[in-house]
Order: structure tokens, then sequence, then C-alpha cells
């Protein structure tokens, strides 16, 4: 890697999974998050987001938009977001992701095109004044 990045591992705070202690484990630095909620950043910014379940998980509680302008607020221009979620849920992001000149793709699971389950791979452009 060329320079240097910022990555914060967030676990949903109602999620089935707990992966944070595996986090901690592996010397990374992690935080439980209510993506409904505003995220606590102060004083950094970061390059890199990977949201595994999120959105299915918030769809019913809070509006997709909301979650992805909190992420769009934390990460730095030109970061990037990996979004792992069904199919249908990645659509709708990537329809939201679109409208906010972000750069988007989804592409299929790692299992292969069958699997209901995919990725979106977003990067937040640079834009000036």
């Amino acid at each position: 890697m060329k320079y240097p990045v910022w990555v914060m591992n967030v676990v949903p705070a109602d999620s089935d999974q707990d992966t944070l202690g595996v986090i901690y484990e592996r010397g990374f630095i992690g935080t439980y998050q209510d993506w409904c909620e505003a995220f606590s950043t102060y004083p950094r910014t970061y390059d890199l987001l990977h949201a595994d379940g999120v959105f299915g998980t918030y769809q019913d509680r809070c509006d997709t938009t909301y979650i992805l302008l909190e992420m769009d607020r934390i990460l730095r221009p030109e970061g990037t977001v990996i979004i792992r979620d069904m199919v249908e849920v990645l659509t709708k992001v990537r329809a939201i992701t679109d409208g906010m000149r972000w750069k988007s793709q989804i592409m299929d699971h790692e299992s292969g095109p069958f699997n209901p389950e995919k990725i979106l791979v977003a990067v937040k452009t640079y834009r000036t004044g």
C-alpha cells in the first residue's frame, strides 16, 4: 500500500454475529455502532468502510439515505465503502450512492453469481467548490 490508511471496524450494536473480539485479537481497532445514530469519529475520518449486512439489518429501523450520509461524512474524499448484503438491498443502496456522485459497482459473491448476497464497492469522489 502506497499511503497509510485509517480503518475502523464497526459492528452493529444489535448484530447476530459479534465479531468485535476477533477484530481486537488481530490488533485492529473497532467499536459497536447503531447506524441509525450519528457516529462519533472526532478527530478522524476514514479511508475504508466495510459494511457486512448493515443495510439489511437497519432497513426497517431507519432510512438508508441517512446511513449513507453518515458514511459520507466520516469517509475521506476518494475513500472506499465495501458493502456486502442481499442484491435487493444493494440495488437500493446503489441508486442512492449514484445520486451522491459516488462511483459504485455491484459484484458477485465469492461463491459465484447464483448467491443472492452481492458486494457493492463504492468510492467517494473528490469534489471541489
